[in-house]
């Protein structure tokens, strides 16, 4: 399969088969830009926030997924697991989905905005994760520190950082938003960067550590 970050929290993966799986489009977002229309067979927003729900980026017949619930089409199936973009249940920010990708004998897991740890329950739930889409850039989501306890917790042979800062955004992008460093020393693993991840059941031990993506 081939991820591919288009900045912020929003990917593209694509299947040995093709299938195109949109997660998080928001368009435009601080100096981001997505480069619209986006091809897609499913689209999925992780919680209704204007920099995470923008399905207009999208086209294309494509299924959308937004609820916490099951869902499959082609060679992809996809669970959604209820979770908080904050530590107090959702009262300050609202709710958030953890997304579960099955595809080319691969567990992906995209965290959405996670505002805190997983609960016993919802580690159990998700179950062992091969690569995880995390988020890292604290104040609104997990900060570096609490971003590597979750790697842990689902025990992530791969963690993919998101929603943190770069050279990408402008000045309020990166009062917002810490940048990845923190993450990295907490989780204390290699760091791998690339453009575009191509992996496999059979390579994923190459990338295993962190995998920092270039913004496309």
């Amino acid at each position: 399969m081939q991820i591919q970050w288009y900045g912020h929290s929003s990917f593209l993966l694509t299947s040995d088969a093709g299938t195109r799986i949109l997660i998080d489009p928001y368009y435009k977002f601080l100096g981001y830009r997505m480069p619209v229309p986006v091809e897609s067979d499913i689209v999925v927003v992780t919680h209704n926030h204007g920099d995470h729900n923008k399905i207009n980026a999208a086209s294309g017949d494509y299924l959308l997924v937004n609820e916490p619930t099951e869902y499959s089409r082609g060679d992809v199936s996809i669970s959604g697991f209820k979770t908080s973009h904050d530590k107090v249940n959702g009262k300050k920010r609202g709710p958030n989905i953890v997304f579960r990708f099955r595809m080319d004998g691969l567990t992906i897991c995209h965290c959405g905005d996670l505002g805190h740890l997983l609960t016993e329950e919802q580690i159990r739930a998700i179950g062992k994760v091969d690569v995880l889409m995390v988020p890292v850039g604290g104040r609104m989501t997990l900060d570096g520190p609490e971003a590597a306890q979750v790697m842990r917790q689902l025990q992530a042979t791969v963690a993919i950082p998101m929603h943190y800062s770069t050279k990408a955004l402008g000045l309020l992008g990166r009062i917002m938003f810490a940048k990845e460093n923190k993450f990295l020393e907490a989780a204390g693993t290699r760091a791998t960067d690339v453009k575009t991840l191509n992996v496999s059941k059979e390579s994923l031990g190459q990338y295993a550590g962190i995998v920092t993506m270039q913004y496309k």
